[in-house]
């Protein structure tokens, strides 16, 4: 009683006061017309994001820019803001920023993914203009981590910089750059919820304050639900902490996937005369959340097996300076394919993103970058601690968050160090060990009814040192049938574990081939980077872990293709693992996931892996038809073909083609979906009419060239009026070569060789050709080493090269002599050897390889005709 009337007495004299709402808080974003320079003496005006590694970390020369980079803006600040409090907050800058004002140092914060802020009050001038001078070094420093991960560490101003004025007495935001406010949740049910707010309020007067907080709970159509209002005196230069609990709301409507329901959180500050001084504002979602060793995840007390995908910021041309639209469409695009989850890896990323999940219904697991090896000093246990203190504290209050992490592969390092004494292994396990416990702790106390969780590689080393024992939740990033095994293998890792260590939760939260939509094969491998294998995999693993009620879920690497400097595979510098491109354009097992996930409506999809489909000595071909029903019906060339049956999303048909343009058309309950297949028939050579003939040597996959419009045909064994190898030629080997490929862009050409063959036969008829021959040296070594494949890696760059030798011919004539590539190109160098010949007589072409000096080899073969 004595509650209720001390808030009608404190909100009648609220609502006496003469009310202003006219705010003095005012912050506003500062993005254009900045200045850059990588060196202060040749500037270029800018707009904020920004990065200096958009294009370098993608060209053909090792490595990127890391290093300094200076930014410089100036801002007209007038004298009727002189009474007001001034902050330059940085949402994100990569990865240490010193900053200055008319020349004086402000402050400087390491950590290339939080937010910070700095009171520049006492350095501005009024009615004048200001200057902003911001040095920022992405350079690595052992000090802050991230050292070394599988992604680029792009430099710059890639976040919003905004400048932001308040009255001097405002809701804080010097508690680590969050909005000064904390919102946690009590007695959550379905039959009641209840919200605490923890606020702190700065006072920057010289003299004491009265002021007034009123917080409004609102549903989500904007009616009062509601409302909470405290009086208080603020002492002179001070801050405070205040508690403000609201009664339970009866039969709450709680969040999920499925019913994302959002309250909405509202806070003023006034003054004495009612005039507002701050005013914040968050969405509430109640739900609670608990996992179980043996039935997964709960979320609201019901079971839900989390399915969803892995997500990096950065997006073809731009780095990780991307416009905030685009990355919005991205997780509108993850909730489309039916993703209940999303692990932000393996970082903080914009918090607009958290924001659009709780609208979306997404549940979040976020970290912060400590990947792969940590660095035994107090500076870095110290950074470590601060980047996941700004972490939480920034990210606190979005309902989608449930899971909270703070290391990735963390072994990672060490179990590749090949220098490394057992000794200095021993003593980086256990100082591992304990900057983990020191963050786990933290989390715990920082971030109360969140889910702690940590991600782990495939080594045994995290059971050994116990490091798996610390978090509420372990991630487990497997890579079954990609690096090592077999696909089938993934379920039974899973069970060992669990028999093991039935106390433990787990969650596979990595998994996934490369894939290149230019790629394909019918009959999928490993190392392939086919779409098909991604499928094959994707789904072995998605009905492994839907078979498993102990397994949590799973998160896919990744969503989409990203940026990784120093991989070399099909696409350079792009680690492939996306569901969708690196421009966002979905890859087939997209449609897959939409298939198996969303359920609501029924969907239907023809997979079309080929923009152009070659098909050899016969006309048929399986296609693959992805639904979230049962049966289906197919039409091929308008005409009914077959009935389908759906097994786990996926029907495989096998139809007989046309020459030419065929239609195919899928339909299910109410929907359909139909694609083209530009189909082209190869039986005889001498007789099938042909401009262009290519061949993807030492391969069993497909490659189309987009850029010339040729696909590059699978190879094969030597059959008469078609091409191949004759295996009596040589031992007629097919190795890979898993690196970049300079002086290219058909990397797939070149990533396979045909060794030790030396007669290749093509059944041409009599004609003028241009033919070229695509070579690369295998043995020459890559100055990058690839160590991301969680495999055995050593340091072979001091092997020795053997420099083979040998002729090439077409036909009778010699098109190289002495073909030395060892000795002529450095590095992996694509060369393409090109003659022009004249066929008759009906002989066909004949490529011969005559060895000199070790194996001969081959990639590649391109036939244009000329007349």
């Amino acid at each position: 009683m004595s509650h209720n009337i001390y808030k009608i007495i404190t909100l009648c004299l609220f609502i006496c006061v003469t009310f202003s709402f006219n705010s003095h808080a005012q912050s506003k974003t500062i993005n254009s017309g900045w200045h850059f320079s990588e060196d202060q003496s040749i500037w270029k005006i800018i707009n904020i994001p920004h990065t200096w590694n958009d294009k370098d970390a993608f060209d053909d020369e090792p490595g990127y820019r890391r290093g300094l980079g200076y930014y410089k803006k100036q801002i007209f600040i007038a004298s009727a803001e002189r009474d007001n409090i001034h902050y330059l907050k940085f949402n994100a800058v990569n990865q240490e920023a010193t900053v200055f004002i008319n020349g004086h140092k402000v402050g400087n914060h390491k950590g290339g993914y939080t937010a910070f802020n700095f009171d520049i009050t006492s350095y501005l001038k009024y009615d004048d203009y200001n200057l902003i001078e911001v040095t920022v070094d992405n350079s690595h420093n052992e000090n802050i981590p991230p050292l070394d991960a599988d992604f680029t560490f792009y430099g710059g101003i890639y976040r919003d910089v905004e400048f932001i004025s308040l009255p001097k007495q405002h809701i804080s935001l010097k508690d680590f750059a969050s909005d000064g406010y904390y919102v946690n949740y009590y007695n959550v049910s379905e039959k009641q919820a209840g919200v605490e707010v923890k606020l702190l309020v700065d006072n920057f007067d010289t003299s004491k304050s009265k002021n007034h907080l009123q917080l409004k709970i609102l549903d989500a159509k904007g009616n009062l639900i509601l409302e909470e209002h405290k009086g208080f005196k603020l002492g002179e230069s001070s801050s405070e902490e205040f508690n403000i609990k609201f009664p339970e709301i009866e039969n709450p409507k709680l969040w999920s996937p499925e019913h994302p329901y959002l309250y909405k959180l509202e806070i003023t500050l006034t003054d004495y005369n009612g005039n507002v001084l701050d005013s914040k504002s968050t969405n509430l979602g109640f739900r609670w959340t608990t996992v179980d060793s043996e039935k997964g995840f709960f979320l609201n007390g019901k079971p839900i097996k989390l399915v969803g995908v892995n997500r990096h910021q950065d997006y073809a041309n731009y780095g990780n300076a991307v416009p905030l639209s685009l990355q919005k469409n991205d997780i509108e695009l993850i909730k489309d394919m039916g993703s209940n989850v999303i692990r932000f890896a393996h970082y903080p990323h914009a918090r607009e993103l958290y924001k659009k999940c709780d609208e979306l219904g997404v549940l979040v697991w976020t970290e912060i970058p400590i990947v792969n090896k940590v660095t035994n000093t107090e500076a870095f246990f110290n950074v470590s601690k601060q980047m996941q203190k700004e972490h939480i504290k920034q990210y606190y209050n979005f309902p989608s968050v449930v899971m909270i992490g703070y290391m990735n592969e963390i072994f990672l390092r060490l179990d590749f160090d090949k220098e490394e004494t057992d000794s200095e292994k021993e003593n980086r396990k256990k100082y591992t060990y304990t900057l983990a416990k020191q963050l786990e702790d933290l989390t715990r106390t920082e971030a109360p009814n969140h889910i702690t969780v940590m991600a782990l590689h495939f080594n045994e080393l995290y059971n050994e040192t116990k490091i798996a024992d610390l978090p509420m939740l372990v991630g487990w990033n497997l890579y079954f049938g990609w690096y090592h095994d077999t696909i089938k293998d993934l379920g039974v890792f899973l069970d060992d574990q669990h028999q093991r260590y039935p106390n433990r939760c787990l969650l596979v939260s990595e998994y996934g081939p490369g894939a290149d939509v230019r790629v394909s094969a019918t009959e999928p491998s490993r190392y392939d980077y086919s779409q098909e294998y991604q499928l094959l995999l994707h789904s072995g693993y998605y009905n492994q872990v839907k078979d498993r009620d102990f397994v949590a879920g799973m998160t896919a690497w990744n969503f989409a293709d990203f940026g990784s400097e120093f991989r070399g595979e099909t696409i350079p510098h792009v680690n492939q693992k996306g569901l969708v491109q690196y421009n966002r354009e979905p890859k087939e097992v997209y449609y897959w996931y939409q298939s198996v996930l969303k359920t609501n409506e029924p969907f239907v999809h023809v997979a079309n892996y080929q923009k152009e489909l070659n098909l050899l000595e016969n006309n048929t071909h399986e296609i693959v038809v992805f639904s979230n029903q049962d049966k289906g019906k197919l039409y091929v060339n308008d005409e009914f073909f077959r009935d389908m049956n759906f097994e786990s999303g996926i029907a495989k048909v096998t139809i007989p083609f046309k020459e030419g343009i065929n239609t195919v058309r899928a339909e299910t309950n109410s929907t359909s979906d139909d694609t083209i297949f530009n189909v082209k028939i190869i039986k005889d050579l001498k007789t099938d009419d042909f401009d262009v003939l290519a061949i993807n040597v030492g391969t069993d996959i497909s490659f189309r060239d987009d850029v010339f419009g040729v696909t590059y045909l699978k190879d094969r064994s030597y059959t008469k009026n078609l091409f191949g190898y004759l295996p009596s030629s040589g031992k007629c080997k097919r190795e890979p070569v898993p690196f970049n490929v300079s002086n290219t862009i058909n990397e797939a050409v070149y990533q396979t060789v045909l060794v030790d063959c030396n007669t290749y036969k093509v059944d041409i008829p009599d004609g003028k050709y241009k033919v070229t021959l695509y070579f690369i040296e295998p043995q020459l070594k890559n100055k990058t080493k690839v160590l991301f494949n969680l495999t055995d890696s050593k340091d072979d760059s001091k092997t020795d090269v053997m420099h083979r030798i040998f002729d090439v011919k077409l036909n009778d004539k010699t098109i190289v002599s002495q073909f030395n590539m060892a000795k002529a190109y450095a590095d992996k160098y694509g060369i393409a050897e090109s003659s022009n010949i004249n066929i008759t007589n009906n002989i066909g072409l004949t490529i011969r390889l005559n060895a000199i000096i070790g194996e001969t080899v081959l990639s590649g073969i391109l036939i244009e005709k000329t007349d």
